[in-house]
């Protein structure tokens, strides 16, 4: 049987840090990674318009991966508070 140990990074404030941090980042990363993949398409393609969607798209992308990991936070922050103090 596995032997249950809490986690030390768990109880370190500069991982939550982290994690939120990471939340603002998504959004601004996808939509550059959207914009430079419209680019180059528009340059392979001889067209003006593919960056659009690729800001679109980059855009939709980061705030469904947003979206995953607040609710994997909060999920996470609900079941530490069920455990109870350690």
């Amino acid at each position: 049987m596995k032997d249950e140990k809490p986690d030390k990074r768990d109880d370190n404030p500069w991982v939550m840090v982290a994690r939120y941090s990471e939340i603002g980042f998504m959004i601004p990363a996808a939509v550059i990674v959207g914009y430079l993949l419209g680019l180059a398409g528009d340059y392979f393609l001889h067209t003006h318009w593919i960056y659009l969607f690729g800001i679109v798209f980059g855009a939709v992308a980061g705030f469904v991966s947003m979206i995953r990991r607040a609710l994997q936070a909060s999920a996470d922050e609900e079941k530490n508070e069920e455990d109870g103090p350690k």
